[in-house]
């Protein structure tokens, strides 16, 4: 669980160097974003059939990257619009 959780901040956090742009977003929030993301491209990788959804590989590292990052934008747009 706590590599779980380690594994969503790192991911959230690469997702927020790679994103252009400032983010006004907390620590939380990128814990969060990086655990959905880490999910959904674990998830995504689990269906190609390259592992398991709760060991990431390459693969599903990147993708678990590229899903934080699209997480990270809508959730920019969500909050511009408020």
């Amino acid at each position: 669980m706590i590599g779980f959780l380690v594994a969503g901040l790192v991911i959230g956090a690469l997702a927020r160097l790679i994103k252009p742009g400032k983010q006004n977003l907390s620590v939380w929030m990128t814990l969060g974003l990086g655990l959905v993301g880490s999910l959904i491209g674990g998830t995504i990788a689990w269906l190609i059939g390259t592992g398991s959804i709760w060991e990431l590989d390459f693969l599903g590292f990147v993708l678990s990257v590229v899903a934080a990052v699209l997480l990270i934008g809508v959730a920019e747009g969500a909050s511009s619009r408020s």
